[in-house]
């Protein structure tokens, strides 16, 4: 079979080798795509054809694509944890240095520097004692969200000397074997803010997180305190951190951005959405969610979906497979092994996993599935896509 991929953005040429060009037709501008790739285009902009099966976003952050439409019509969309993580790690602590050393300050009052030599180490002299910064060792960062990035950024941070506060009510096992056992767990975030000198967020925008550092949390932070947003911007809430920047409270508040609010403000930096812009970061991106997209266009396979579970089961050999993505209602394995039944079709495996509203189902079957009983199991209400592969 030869499958139509679509582009909304430039993706990696690394990423897309692992589509091979046999089996792969690939382009910007394609009929009937099976699957969409894409980094930072806004796709609530346009329309997503019905031939659609599956989204791969060559990132971490979903917000550009209408995921609450796409599982409705039982389409996973795919990202990328982790990938950019290192990228995104090097940034932080890059920021982290750039606020403790008063580094971007420090580099605009020297290119303001006018006259000879002398004057210039004369008026540097002078001046340098306005830019007096702190070191790291023995000051505490807390790091809220410890996903992919946040454990990366916790376990360097205690590599450089600092103490580690961690805060993430859902923290995975996964992660949690990777994280430094000498991260200490914030009880609460109030908890975290309370005790950290520094805090870098790294956790998704949603309504439980917008504006999770506010007014009332940043006043428990201790005076001249550090705030570092790498995440998204309105985690942090701009207008509070501004008004905590002029009472004196904080330090400095690095940021990936701008707004008019922040981008002229003596102590603030803000950069233009460096996070994952490296080419290694891009790179990766692209090869992960490629390979996620081709493993489920070929196997059905779901790994790394943001809106259904994971799902991976091995071939069975000499059978053919069935996928379905339904809503997460009872009895739906039991109405799809009766049309099955209905058709003497036996079922070698069977995978089923739940994750919120939505399930995946996928069936191993022994000896082909007709085309009308796809369409019995599509037909059952709940059932939000089916095919054979």
């Amino acid at each position: 079979m030869r499958y139509r991929i679509q582009t909304l953005n430039n993706i990696s040429a690394r990423g897309l080798e692992r589509l091979p060009r046999e089996h792969y037709e690939i382009a910007a501008d394609i009929e009937r795509p099976q699957a969409i790739l894409v980094r930072s285009a806004d796709m609530h902009r346009v329309s997503i054809p019905d031939s659609v099966l599956a989204v791969g976003r060559a990132g971490a952050g979903v917000n550009n694509i209408p995921v609450s439409q796409l599982s409705g019509r039982g389409i996973p969309v795919f990202n990328s944890p982790g990938a950019n993580a290192n990228a995104v790690k090097e940034l932080v602590l890059a920021g982290l240095l750039i606020a403790a050393r008063n580094l971007c300050p420090a580099w605009a009052f020297t290119r303001t520097l006018t006259g000879d030599d002398a004057q210039i180490d004369a008026a540097v002299e002078k001046g340098k004692q306005r830019f007096v910064g702190f070191e790291l060792p023995g000051r505490t960062l807390g790091v809220v969200g410890l996903g992919a990035v946040g454990v990366e950024v916790a376990n360097a941070a205690l590599a450089l000397g600092m103490k580690v506060l961690g805060y993430d009510p859902q923290l995975t096992v996964q992660r949690a074997w990777q994280l430094s056992s000498s991260v200490e767990q914030a009880l609460s975030l109030e908890d975290l803010c309370a005790r950290a000198d520094a805090i870098s967020v790294h956790v998704p925008l949603n309504e439980h997180t917008k504006n999770l550092l506010n007014e009332t949390r940043l006043k428990l932070m201790r005076k001249g305190g550090v705030i570092l947003n790498f995440a998204r911007a309105a985690i942090v809430d701009d207008g509070a951190v501004v008004a905590a920047l002029d009472a004196g409270r904080l330090h400095a508040y690095v940021c990936d951005f701008p707004s008019n609010i922040l981008k002229d403000h003596p102590q603030v930096v803000t950069l233009p959405h460096l996070g994952a812009s490296t080419g290694e970061a891009e790179e990766n991106c692209a090869v992960m969610v490629a390979e996620q997209v081709r493993d489920f266009l070929e196997n059905g396979n779901i790994r790394n979906s943001v809106n259904f579970p994971d799902s991976i089961m091995p071939r069975a050999p000499n059978t053919t497979r069935i996928v379905i993505a339904n809503s997460n209602v009872p009895n739906m394995v039991g109405q799809i092994s009766t049309r099955l039944a209905a058709a003497g079709i036996n079922i070698a495996d069977l995978l089923n996993k739940s994750r919120g509203e939505f399930a995946y189902t996928i069936i191993d079957t022994d000896g082909a599935v007709a085309a009308d009983v796809l369409g019995a199991i599509g037909a059952i209400e709940g059932v939000l896509s089916a095919r054979v592969l």
